[in-house]
């Protein structure tokens, strides 16, 4: 099994900052790519940004120049760096991570339970 750990939501002002981590754990052989997902109230939920274990990374346009992922396979971690904040990205967060746990073992998808983003004045 695989859990993750997501951490460093909060409240903001509109054009602030706030920085997401993940942090995965258990039996982990090789990951794919890890990413970050939000849901608002009312709302399907989205890709926000992914990056794959070969550094490519992938980015919502809403998104795009005002956020920057950053993962660590070596350590299983991955982080959102959200600059700019608008009301529009207030949203409960969730980290996404596509991996196998021996070599044998076909890649299956894990989601932590999220964290809340509210951007506010």
């Amino acid at each position: 099994q695989v859990h993750l750990v997501e951490s460093g939501g909060g409240l903001v002002q509109p054009g602030g900052s706030l920085r997401l981590s993940c942090a995965a754990s258990g039996s982990i052989f090789s990951i794919y790519y890890m990413g970050w997902f939000r849901q608002a109230p009312g709302k399907q939920r989205e890709l926000v940004a992914t990056t794959t274990n070969g550094g490519v990374t992938n980015y919502a346009d809403s998104v795009q120049g005002r956020f920057t992922i950053s993962g660590d396979s070596a350590k299983n971690t991955v982080e959102l760096q959200m600059n700019s904040l608008k009301p529009e990205d207030t949203a409960l967060y969730a980290c996404n991570l596509l991996c196998s746990s021996t070599s044998r073992q076909l890649p299956q998808n894990y989601w932590g339970q999220g964290t809340q983003v509210t951007v506010s004045s």
